[in-house]
């Protein structure tokens, strides 16, 4: 039971930073369609958890010590195989630069501070965190994750507890606010497909170093049914007061801030950790699917790619967002399809070895 909370914690941990720790993402996908993005939200639950059981699971079948291999071997073909591998490998590299630029958005919104300060800070603990090895890496991201969990909750809860307007009035509001795409259940699948593809890698990853099919199968299903909890707690906490904190990079940041200052700075250091996990958890994996962990090359590989999306972390937060986050969604749903037909693939090469050994 000890491994299988392990694997649901670090599951949510590594989506968690880029699917909804700002709040922005929640924003754009969910909430802008008011009561419509709420069932939106509950569509995403059902089906984060069957994509989080198989991702995790398949990692385990096929033993992955990188994405590339588990990808090939589900995707049945080598043309699938090749898009759904270069989709991870952009999704890794782009969301870990978003997640670098979001850094910089958390102490100028709170504190005031040129964001360049939080941009340094997150590259620099990044790069550090990256160069251990796999084991190390889910340790840290698994220990953070159920104090981030608890912590949304609990501010979600006392949210809906005070609003002061009526959800006729609010829903008014949201749907005012631009959209990622222009549908809500367009938008609730795309949103399921792009986090896919933000955590297909890492699971992948954490199935490879699990034994036990049954351990990472359960694991995976509940990460993704927390994950989903969580969504719909922090779209209804935004919906609650949409009127008020639309306006920021940082929604969510907004929403604590103004139930409480001292809420505000202790909710800043936690979405640091969860921007933190993220980051980690895409430069680790884009890392190792072109280096063997470990080695010098890694640290290499480690560090000219942590400079690079420094740099390019400058575009901006919410313009990343909006660029990035919908195009690897769309991108994503070759892997979705890779993942829906793989249990069949693989039960069929199964029996086939099966016959070829009798």
């Amino acid at each position: 039971m000890k491994q299988v909370l392990k694997i649901a914690s670090a599951f949510i941990g590594i989506i968690v930073g880029a699917g909804f720790a700002s709040g922005q993402e929640i924003l754009q996908y969910f909430t802008s369609f008011g009561y419509l993005g709420t069932i939106g939200t509950i569509i995403s639950t059902a089906l984060f958890a069957y994509m989080g059981m198989m991702l995790v699971k398949l990692g385990t079948r096929t033993q992955a010590t990188s994405h590339k291999e588990a990808i090939y071997k589900v995707s049945g073909n080598k043309f699938l195989g090749v898009i759904v591998d270069y989709v991870i490998i952009l999704t890794l590299f782009g969301v870990g630069v978003v997640m670098i630029a979001g850094a910089g958005s958390i102490p100028s919104q709170q504190f005031g501070l040129h964001p360049l300060l939080g941009v340094i800070i997150m590259s620099v603990i990044v790069m550090a965190t990256v160069m251990m090895n796999v084991d190390k890496v889910v340790n840290v991201i698994g220990s953070i994750t159920p104090f981030l969990i608890l912590t949304v909750i609990i501010i979600s809860i006392y949210s809906l507890f005070t609003m002061d307007q009526s959800f006729g009035d609010l829903n008014s509001a949201a749907i005012e606010q631009p959209s990622a795409l222009s549908n809500w259940f367009l938008s609730a699948i795309n949103y399921v497909s792009f986090n896919v593809a933000v955590g297909a890698s890492m699971s992948l990853l954490m199935g490879g170093n699990e034994k036990d099919e049954r351990t990472s199968a359960i694991g995976g299903l509940l990460g993704g049914l927390g994950l989903g909890i969580m969504i719909v707690l922090s779209h209804l906490a935004i919906f609650s007061k949409v009127d008020t904190v639309a306006a920021y990079d940082m929604p969510t940041l907004a929403l604590v801030d103004n139930l409480s200052p001292i809420l505000g700075t202790f909710y800043s250091i936690v979405l640091f950790g969860m921007v933190f996990n993220t980051a980690v958890s895409m430069f680790f994996s884009f890392a190792a699917r072109y280096t063997k962990v470990g080695t010098s090359n890694h640290k290499k590989f480690v560090l000219v790619t942590g400079v690079v999306a420094f740099g390019l972390s400058f575009v901006g937060f919410t313009e990343l967002v909006a660029f990035f986050y919908p195009l690897i969604g769309y991108m994503g749903l070759f892997l979705i399809l890779a993942l829906i037909t793989a249990p069949f693939r693989l039960k069929k090469s199964q029996q086939k070895e099966e016959r070829l050994s009798a």
